[in-house]
């Protein structure tokens, strides 16, 4: 999620059609976008953390982040045409939902075959990375469409979408490390995820509902105090 997504922060934003009304702003932005970019930021970090290599890790984070960068500016530039083809909103909603499925699909593997896994990780560098990428383009179909209505200026709209990446890199990189400490953390990101999927196809299906705003950050915000709620001990921490 991220301030795009919520209807009082469009209404606030409002009429911002040139950069001197933007520039007041951006630290609130900022601010904004690193708080509300936590559910996007623990999925993000949970993938990327799979490569069991720190620097690996910081590698496919900047190269999924700019990626999804890209994909954010072609949807914008693509926005009426997203906006009339329910199926990409079906498609979004249905692959955070199959992304939360495989976090908690069960698996009858033996130990060798975990362990043949486990050293086969960094081998899948190349889908990570697209991985991030199209993670982050999911959460991002019902707020960049909302992002396009805060402004007719092609321009300020793309300077949000690149605060919004530049937050999530930033988020991201801090939810790696505190994946490691808090045992709870990974499975509240999935569940913020699977509340994503569902929130994209409940409005799709149903779109005279409007899910109420403050539902959905009391949920995310729940989560996220749910998820730091366990620490792990200092031996599990340093090993």
């Amino acid at each position: 999620m991220d301030t795009a997504a919520l209807p009082s922060l469009t209404a606030w934003l409002d009429g911002v059609d040139h950069l001197g009304e933007l520039l007041p702003l951006l630290p609130v932005l900022v601010s904004l976008e690193l708080l509300l970019s936590a559910d996007n930021a623990i999925a993000l970090a949970a993938i990327a953390r799979k490569q069991s290599d720190p620097a690996l890790e910081r590698q496919a984070l900047n190269l999924g982040v700019l990626m999804a960068f890209v994909l954010r500016v072609a949807l914008i530039l693509m926005a009426q045409w997203v906006l009339a083809f329910p199926p990409i909103q079906l498609l979004a909603g249905g692959y955070l939902l199959w992304l939360c499925y495989q976090h908690w699909r069960p698996t009858d593997l033996d130990d060798d075959s975990k362990t043949s896994l486990d050293s086969s990780s960094t081998v899948s560098f190349r889908r990570t990375v697209v991985t991030l990428a199209v993670t982050d383009l999911a959460f991002s179909i019902d707020s960049v469409a909302a992002a396009v209505a805060i402004s007719d200026q092609l321009f300020l709209v793309i300077t949000g979408a690149l605060i919004g990446v530049v937050a999530l890199r930033f988020t991201s990189g801090l939810f790696i490390q505190w994946l490691k400490i808090y045992s709870r953390l990974e499975s509240a990101g999935y569940l913020a995820v699977a509340f994503v999927g569902f929130k994209l196809l409940i409005q799709l299906v149903f779109p005279m509902i409007d899910v109420p705003e403050l539902l959905t950050l009391s949920v995310v915000a729940l989560l996220m105090v749910w998820g730091f709620s366990i620490r792990l001990p200092l031996i599990a921490e340093e090993t």
